[in-house]
C-alpha cells in the first residue's frame, strides 16, 4: 500500500496527532452524540470485564453470517465461559446494547481489523473473535482512550488479553478507520448506516419514558402530589425539556409521561421502588384498556404471549373492582409459579391465574374458560415500530434475533411470512372459542403482512357453519380518545407510527354480533360504560324530590363546564354504538324469522296503532340520566307478558302494515270487486330505525285532530274506519 517503509510511519505520526479529533468520527458520532453529550452524561469510560464477555456471547447469537466466499473473519461456535452471571438489570441493559451496537457497524469492525492487519496476522483463537468485536467497538467510542479500572473489579485474562492486543494496534486502528470514513464520504460513519437504522436511533434518542399507575395502591392525584413534591412538573408536553416534568397520556388517564433522561432519578424515588409507578411501553397500556372497554362485571380474560409480566398486572388492576378472572396461557416452567405470585402479591393483584398449556393446545370446551369473553392476543412479531429495540426485549421477553432485523432496518420476507402465518393461526384459533365476545390483536409492527392482512384473512375465512355470530371489525374505545379519533380511520384500526414520542403500534378489536336471545343486563351495559370513561363524576338513581332540589341549586349557578359537555357527548356515542348493535341484532332476527300472517279478526284487534309520543331534543341523551323510570319508556298494557331486558331496549323502527281490503255492505263478491280497486291500507309508526318486534306493546295513542289518511277513491262513500 505505501512505497516505502519512510511513507508508512510517516502516515502513522500523523495519525496519532489526529486521534485527539476522532470524536466526531466515532460510529456513534453525528447526531445522537451531540445530544448525548447536550444533557450532560459523562463521558465513557468502559465497561466491566463480566459485560464485555455477556455482550461477547450475544453478538455471538445474533451476528450476520455471511456467504463463504466473503468471509473475513472466523467466529467461534462456543459462548465465552462467564464466570459470574450477572442478574443486574442495569449491567444486562449495557451488555445488550453494547452487542447491538457491535451488531450494526459489523461490517465496518471487521474491515477496519483486516486494514489495521490485526487479522490475520495475529495467532488469536476463533473463538475470542466476537469478544473482539465489541471491545473494538467500545474502544472507538472511547476515542481510542484507555480503560478506566476499577480496584474492586473482577479481571478477566481473555479480556485482559484482547484489551493489550487493540492497544497495540491504536494507532493502525485509527489510521483504518478515518479510511473507512474517507471511502464512504461520510461525515462521521455513523452516516454510512441505512436511512432507516439512524432514523431508528434518533428517535430512540428522543423518546419519553412511559409509566402506569398501581391505582390499587394509590390514586392519581396521590401520584401527582408526590412528584411535585419531588420537583416534578406537571406539563402538557414532555418533548424537548430538560427539567424534571411529566404530563399525562392523551389516551390512558393511568398514564405517565417522563423525559428520557430522568431514568436514573426516577428508578430511586419510593414510587417505583414500591410498585406504585411502572414503566412500560405504551402500547401495552392500550391493549389493557382496550380490553376493559369491552368487559361486564364477571367476564373473565385470556391473555395470550402477553411477554411482560407487567401487561398481565396492569389488566389485573384496572378490573380489580369486577369479579372478572385472568387466565395467563404459556407459562412452562412450574418453577416460575412462585416467583410470579410474590411479584403480583407485591403489586396488589388478586385475580391471576397461571395456564401451563400452550395458547394452540387449548380448548374452547376447557372447563376453566366457560366465562371468557374477551382475548387478548400480542403475537410475536418483528416489532419494527419500536424505536429502542433493546429495551423492549428486556422489558417483553422478547427473542434477542430481533436485533438482527433491527441492525439491517428491516425483516427479511422469509421471517415475515413465518411470522404472519404463526399470527393468522393464534388469532383463527383464538376467535373458536364460541363463549369469547371480543378478540383484541395488538402488535408492533409496521408491515402490513403482520396487521391488516392477518385480520382481514382472518375475518374473511370465518365458518359460515358455525352457529355462533360471527366476528366483525369495531373501533377500539379508550377512556381519553376523542370521538373523532376513534371514527378516524374507515377500516376502523388504530395506529400510531413510530415517532419521536412514541413507539410504533397497531390495535385491532374484533366482536360478535350480539346473540338476539343474549340477555344484557342493566348493571353489563352501565359497567361497560364505565370501563369507556364515560360515567365519571355522574350519579344515577337519585330519588325525584332530591333532583327537584338539586334543579332549583342550579338556577343559579353558572352553565355547565366543558368537562361535563365532554362526558356528555360520550355517554350519547355509547348509547349510539349500542342502539346500532340493537338494530344489527333486530336485523339478524328479521332476516331468520318472518312475521307471521294475521287474518282479519286478528287484524281489527290490533290495528289500532297508536303514534309514537314526540322524540326528545337529543334522543341520545340516556333516560337515566333524566331520572326518568325505565317503566316510562312507554305505556305497557296489563294484558301483555313483562318483556326481557333486552327487549325493552329495542327501538322502533318505521314499518308498514298491510290491511286487508275494506269490507262494505255489497250484496256479492262480484259487487266489491266492481266498486273497490285492489287497494291496501298503509299505517306509518314513526320511531328510531329498527323493527318492532311482535311481543312489543303497541305504542301511544294518537293525538286529537289529525285526520288519518286515506287511499279510497272520490268517487267511493267514505266510512269512518271501515275496518273496525
Amino acid at each position: 500500500m505505501f512505497n516505502s517503509a519512510s511513507e508508512q510511519e510517516f502516515f502513522e505520526e500523523k495519525t496519532t496527532e489526529e486521534i485527539s479529533q476522532l470524536a466526531s468520527l466515532a460510529l456513534s458520532g453525528g447526531t445522537v452524540a451531540s445530544e448525548r453529550n447536550s444533557v450532560g452524561l459523562p463521558e465513557k469510560t468502559g465497561y466491566p470485564d463480566s459485560v464485555y464477555i455477556m455482550a461477547a456471547n450475544i453478538f455471538q447469537g445474533i451476528r450476520s453470517e455471511k456467504s463463504p466466499e466473503k468471509v473475513l473473519i472466523k467466529y467461534g461456535s462456543e459462548p465465552l465461559r462467564s464466570f459470574t452471571e450477572s442478574e443486574d438489570e442495569f449491567l444486562q441493559r449495557l451488555s445488550y446494547e453494547l452487542a447491538f451496537s457491535a451488531l450494526k457497524y459489523q461490517d465496518i469492525l471487521e474491515t477496519m481489523l483486516i486494514d489495521s492487519c490485526i487479522f490475520p496476522s495475529t495467532t488469536i483463537p476463533d473463538h475470542l473473535n466476537s469478544l473482539i468485536i465489541v471491545m473494538l467497538y467500545d474502544f472507538q467510542d472511547r476515542k481510542f482512550q484507555a480503560r478506566l479500572l476499577s480496584d474492586n473489579e473482577e479481571f478477566i485474562a481473555e479480556v485482559l488479553e484482547v484489551e493489550n492486543l487493540l492497544n497495540s494496534y491504536k494507532t493502525k486502528l485509527a489510521a483504518a478507520l478515518a479510511r473507512c470514513r474517507i471511502k464512504h464520504d461520510a461525515l462521521s460513519i455513523y452516516h454510512i448506516l441505512p436511512e432507516t437504522v439512524r432514523n431508528q436511533e434518533l428517535r430512540a434518542s428522543t423518546l419519553p419514558l412511559y409509566a402506569w399507575i398501581n391505582t390499587c395502591k394509590i390514586s392519581l392525584e396521590e401520584v401527582y402530589n408526590s412528584l411535585k413534591k419531588k420537583g416534578y412538573n406537571k406539563v402538557k408536553s414532555v418533548l424537548h425539556i430538560d427539567n424534571k416534568v411529566f404530563a399525562v397520556d392523551q389516551h390512558c388517564y393511568d398514564v405517565i409521561i417522563f423525559p428520557s433522561h430522568l431514568k436514573n432519578d426516577l428508578l430511586n424515588i419510593d414510587l417505583f421502588k414500591d410498585y406504585k409507578l411502572i414503566f412500560q411501553d405504551k402500547s401495552r397500556s392500550l391493549a389493557v384498556h382496550s380490553v376493559k372497554a369491552l368487559l361486564n362485571m364477571d367476564d373473565d380474560i385470556l391473555m395470550v404471549n402477553t411477554g411482560s409480566w407487567y401487561t398481565v398486572a396492569h389488566m389485573s388492576i384496572l378490573t380489580n373492582n369486577n369479579t372478572s378472572k385472568i387466565f395467563v396461557c404459556g407459562v412452562q416452567s412450574q418453577a416460575k409459579d412462585p416467583d410470579l405470585k410474590k411479584l403480583f402479591t407485591k403489586m396488589g393483584c388478586k385475580n391471576i391465574e397461571i395456564l401451563h398449556e400452550t395458547f394452540i393446545n387449548l380448548e374452547s370446551k376447557d372447563h376453566r374458560l366457560q366465562k371468557v369473553k374477551v382475548i387478548l392476543l400480542l403475537p410475536r412479531c418483528s416489532g419494527l415500530g419500536v424505536s429502542n429495540p433493546v429495551e423492549f426485549i428486556l422489558n417483553e421477553h422478547e427473542d434477542t434475533g430481533l436485533l438482527k432485523d433491527f441492525s439491517q432496518g428491516g425483516t427479511s420476507e422469509d421471517k415475515l411470512h413465518v411470522l404472519a402465518q404463526q399470527q393468522y393461526e393464534q388469532l383463527t384459533h383464538a376467535m373458536k372459542f364460541t363463549r369469547a365476545q371480543a378478540v383484541v390483536y395488538c402488535t408492533c409492527s409496521v408491515y402490513p403482512e403482520e396487521n391488516e392482512t392477518v385480520v382481514k384473512k382472518a375475518l374473511e375465512f370465518q365458518d359460515p357453519g358455525s352457529k355462533v355470530q360471527p366476528y366483525r371489525l369495531s373501533p377500539p374505545v379508550l377512556p381519553l380518545c376523542s370521538l373523532m379519533e376513534i371514527h378516524l380511520s374507515t377500516d376502523k384500526f388504530f395506529r400510531m407510527e413510530p415517532s419521536e414520542i412514541t413507539n410504533g403500534c397497531f390495535l385491532s378489536v374484533l366482536t360478535r354480533e350480539r346473540d338476539p336471545s343474549e340477555t344484557v343486563s342493566v348493571k353489563d351495559v352501565l359497567a361497560r360504560a364505565a370501563a369507556k370513561g364515560l360515567l365519571d363524576g355522574i350519579e344515577l338513581g337519585k330519588p325525584s324530590k332530591r333532583e327537584k332540589k338539586k334543579k332549583k341549586s342550579k338556577m343559579s349557578l353558572p352553565k355547565a363546564s366543558t368537562d361535563n359537555n365532554i362526558i356528555q357527548m360520550r355517554i350519547a356515542e355509547f348509547l349510539s354504538r349500542e342502539a346500532n348493535a340493537n338494530v344489527n341484532r333486530s336485523e339478524t332476527l328479521t332476516t331468520k324469522t318472518s312475521l307471521p300472517q294475521k287474518n282479519a279478526n286478528q287484524v281489527g284487534s290490533s290495528s289500532q296503532v297508536r303514534k309514537s309520543s314526540k322524540p326528545a331534543s337529543n334522543p341520545l341523551v340516556p333516560t337515566f340520566m333524566k331520572n326518568t323510570p325505565r317503566t316510562r319508556l312507554y305505556e305497557r298494557p296489563t294484558n301483555f307478558v313483562r318483556p326481557r331486558p333486552e327487549d325493552r331496549m329495542i327501538a322502533l323502527k318505521p314499518i308498514e302494515i298491510v290491511l286487508p281490503p275494506v269490507m262494505l255492505p255489497f250484496s256479492s263478491s262480484q259487487g266489491i270487486r266492481s266498486h273497490i280497486p285492489t287497494q291496501h291500507f298503509y299505517c306509518h309508526c314513526i320511531g328510531p330505525k329498527t323493527v318492532v318486534p311482535s311481543y312489543l306493546p303497541t305504542p301511544s295513542i294518537p293525538r286529537r285532530g289529525e285526520k288519518r289518511k286515506e287511499n279510497l277513491p272520490s268517487s267511493l262513500p267514505r266510512h269512518p274506519r271501515p275496518w273496525l
